[in-house]
């Protein structure tokens, strides 16, 4: 297989799982978004990854300002199309920032391959850690779409956004230590530390929009 067609097949690598986990995630949320949004702010985010991978990948030499810029670049990217207008103050945003997020780190599968074709060559052993790594990166990019836009649901969005970047300061440290030292196996952490995030996002803030649903209901009943 080509250089070229790795990335290109692997980029369903990406998408395949973000779309497993969104199909999981939803479940218990019928009727609180609507599908065709769901699709648009999975290509969306699928669109915002690229390009943000573009600039990661131009300006991976740039050292340690690596670890606190792409915090906030990628962040901010998920910001701006979540605090649109017409999604401010909706519940349905923090659902949007799910499959936003998700569609976000679909593209990561093959960054983190063209990434680690230029750094470590033909080592079987890192090239599979950098694909295992940047399923945990799916999982994170999810969460702090939820996070980010549980924020912006809620009227506090600097304080959501401000945690989601801080969240994301491991990642790129160790994302550094593997890249500039060749500790490929850091990789395994990110999948337990996406996993750890993905949970808290999806168990303990998305279910709040049910409960303050129910609670509008039960006031109106009243």
């Amino acid at each position: 297989m080509s250089d070229l067609a790795i990335p290109q097949a692997s980029l369903f690598l990406g998408i395949i799982p973000a779309l497993i986990l969104m199909y999981i995630s939803l479940k218990g949320f019928e009727g609180h978004y609507k599908d065709k949004n769901i699709f648009l702010t999975f290509i969306l985010g699928i669109v915002a990854g690229f390009i943000s991978a573009l600039i990661e990948i131009f300006s991976i030499s740039i050292g340690l300002l690596y670890i606190i810029l792409f915090p906030i670049l990628e962040q901010l990217f998920k910001t701006i199309i979540l605090n649109v207008g017409r999604l401010q103050k909706k519940k349905e945003t923090v659902i949007y920032g799910l499959s936003l997020g998700l569609g976000f780190g679909a593209i990561f599968t093959p960054v983190s391959i063209i990434i680690s074709n230029l750094q470590i060559g033909d080592d079987p052993i890192l090239f599979a850690l950098a694909i295992v790594g940047s399923f945990g990166m799916i999982m994170f990019h999810g969460a702090t779409g939820v996070l980010i836009g549980y924020g912006v649901y809620i009227g506090k969005l600097a304080k959501y956004l401000i945690f989601s970047i801080l969240l994301y300061l491991p990642i790129t440290f160790f994302t550094f230590l593997t890249l500039y030292y060749g500790v490929g196996y850091l990789q395994i952490s990110f999948v337990v530390y996406g996993l750890i995030i993905y949970w808290y996002a999806t168990k303990k803030i998305m279910p709040q929009i049910l409960e303050k649903s129910k609670k509008r209901k039960r006031i109106k009943r009243n």
